[in-house]
């Protein structure tokens, strides 16, 4: 099994792509990993979200990160398992999940909200921990809060996250910080941006180089 708490220190950032269709998956990601942002997370609320990893693990280099959120079955854990997926997130804690991912020497990543939520799926002995949505029930200063008396608890907070507060919520002891819609907007979508996009994770990219 990869030391993805590792990776997630190094690499600080994980894109959350979500959307209709996974059509713009392939080509975000090029632009993501070319700026910089090399650890991706393909969503199953979207179509064709798993076709997209396995072209994506073609087209990107070899230490491009690839995993699979929003878990919610064995089947899907079996399903991303076979795509190729180097982890897996969900949104909440489902100890089922996480012991089928480890059967197959897959880290998990589950999401929590509250300190009791996040506790019990630390001791489970997952990889880290994600806090999502972290942005509409306080942000940073809500990170803090719940960081305070578990301080040796890595965690993800995503979901609302924007990305002139990353930096923050890392010095606040984020071991990484997922951004989702902040990043990506109309990047996902027929006709979007991508050199947009590409500005975007540069600049984020580049403020945590220089924090």
């Amino acid at each position: 099994m990869i030391d993805l708490l590792e990776i997630l220190r190094t690499r600080r950032l994980v894109a959350v792509l979500r959307a209709a269709d996974a059509d713009r998956f392939v080509p975000a990601s090029q632009a993501l990993y070319e700026a910089g942002i090399t650890c991706l997370e393909f969503t199953l609320t979207t179509q064709g979200a798993l076709d997209a990893l396995r072209d994506a693990r073609k087209a990107l280099p070899d230490d491009a990160l690839l995993g699979v959120g929003t878990l919610r079955t064995l089947q899907h854990v079996t399903d991303a398992v076979e795509a190729g997926a180097d982890f897996l997130v969900n949104q909440t804690f489902s100890p089922e999940l996480v012991d089928a991912a480890r059967d197959r020497d897959l880290p998990f990543v589950p999401g929590t909200l509250t300190p009791m939520e996040i506790v019990r799926a630390w001791e489970y002995g997952v990889a880290a921990v994600k806090i999502s949505p972290v942005g509409p029930v306080g942000g940073v200063e809500y990170l803090s809060e719940v960081l305070a008396p578990l301080p040796d608890v890595p965690v993800v907070p995503s979901g609302g996250v924007t990305l002139e507060a990353a930096h923050e919520y890392l010095r606040r002891g984020a071991a990484a910080v997922g951004l989702s819609r902040a990043l990506t907007l109309d990047a996902l979508t027929p006709g979007g941006d991508l050199d947009a996009l590409a500005e975007r994770a540069r600049a984020v990219v580049a403020s945590l180089n220089a924090a």
